[in-house]
């Protein structure tokens, strides 16, 4: 890959390899390219390289065997993939844009990388970032931007997934610590985490912990027989009285708000990943769709072909204008956790009918794993549930519209 990265302070810069071909073009059906950065442009060709040459050939093996490809970790934190978006402590610091082409990328390898880096990013770092002390975040976040550490986080729990508000989990205070009993479910990377970010009721307010690790009481089993996300680790996280330094305890959560707002920041990433995983089918279907004669010519031939080809660009095209948009008013300072709903929502959701689309299109052969298609689209089931329910955000922009908030039938 040539320099991957260069220094400046104490950041890695993102660069892309002057010399290499990067073997995936990308979709721009209407000059999407024209309207980003050369800095931008350099970030996303550097990390798509990086999936070509690592991700793309090992990631069916893994995917097989349940595996995350955690020998990757240190290649990623050398490209500056966690917490890119972040200033200082080490991070890269690039925009969000830049940072939401590295999502787009990262997804079209798999949805359990770009996840992995989300959370490590957009939910562990993120809240040490925005909530922490000075002490947690110069103790934490170089060890993670490295991934000398490895992060999760624990929000979801079995009897509160679309409702956080009704956690369980609570912590008492007790002395110079607080004890935390509670358990959480569906966690990304919960079992090889050095660190948790946890949310739990204090006084019944809900506030974010630090736990380690090695705390005692501290617990993790690992999820298994999944269907999909079969190369990310998902977890069920057991809070038997862990005593907590209060030290440890995020000094600027204050209610559920903040644990939402780093929801808001992940939601971010999965609309560019989305897109990335779209692509990767679409483009997979329209080569395979030239290739595969029946009837005596190529099946991209037929009318009903080139309508699923149609209808999949313009879905993919749409939401790269619409993402691009959201990522310019996040730079801005503008962006809104409804307009990253809107995105988030609409773009797994097509992602998803294009994955379907494609493995149609491969026909039997879209079943096996020398294609990528039937992958994306049992991966993308489950993102189309994580970090709010494609039902969820409807609602919420549903009372944005309206005014009126419907969660659990309410009027």
């Amino acid at each position: 890959m040539g320099r991957p990265t260069e220094r400046r302070g104490d950041r890695p810069t993102i660069v892309a390899d002057q010399g290499g071909d990067v073997a995936f073009d990308g979709v721009d059906f209407m000059a999407f390219d024209s309207l980003l950065s050369e800095e931008e442009r350099l970030t996303r060709d550097t990390v798509r390289q990086f999936v070509e040459d690592e991700v793309l050939p090992i990631i069916a093996d893994h995917f097989q065997k349940g595996k995350f490809p955690a020998h990757l970790l240190p290649q990623m934190a050398e490209l500056g993939l966690f917490g890119a978006n972040l200033k200082g402590y080490g991070a890269a610091g690039v925009n969000n844009v830049a940072y939401g082409l590295m999502m787009q990328e990262l997804e079209r390898g798999d949805s359990g990388i770009r996840s992995f880096a989300s959370v490590q990013g957009g939910l562990v770092m993120y809240p040490i970032h925005t909530f922490g002390s000075e002490a947690q975040k110069r103790r934490y976040l170089p060890e993670l931007v490295s991934a000398r550490l490895v992060g999760c986080y624990g929000l979801t729990e079995a009897d509160a997934g679309s409702d956080p508000g009704s956690m369980r989990t609570h912590a008492v205070a007790d002395g110079t610590s607080y004890i935390l009993n509670g358990s959480k479910m569906w966690i990304t990377n919960g079992s090889i985490a050095d660190v948790a970010i946890v949310w739990a009721k204090l006084d019944g307010i809900v506030h974010g912990f630090i736990v380690e690790r090695d705390t005692r009481g501290f617990e993790t089993r690992e999820i298994d027989n999944k269907f999909s996300l079969r190369a990310s680790v998902t977890s069920e996280l057991f809070f038997d009285d862990c005593r907590i330094p209060k030290e440890n305890l995020l000094p600027h959560t204050a209610g559920l708000k903040s644990a939402l707002m780093c929801l808001t920041q992940a939601r971010y990433g999965i609309a560019w990943g989305a897109i990335g995983a779209a692509m990767g089918c679409y483009e997979e279907a329209r080569s395979y769709a030239g290739e595969r004669i029946q009837f005596g010519q190529p099946i991209a031939g037929f009318q009903l072909t080139q309508q699923k080809l149609a209808l999949m660009l313009t879905e993919i095209t749409k939401a790269q204008f619409m993402t691009l948009q959201l990522g310019r008013l996040k730079d801005a300072g503008k962006a809104r956790h409804f307009h990253v709903s809107m995105a988030k929502r609409n773009n797994v959701y097509w992602a998803l009918e294009i994955a379907r689309m494609a493995r149609e299109l491969l026909g039997a052969s879209g079943i096996v794993d020398e294609y990528h298609a039937m992958r994306h689209a049992l991966n993308l089931e489950s993102v189309k549930t994580y970090e709010g329910t494609h039902e969820v955000h409807t609602l919420i922009l549903g009372e944005h519209i309206t005014g009126i908030a419907a969660y659990g039938g309410r009027q």
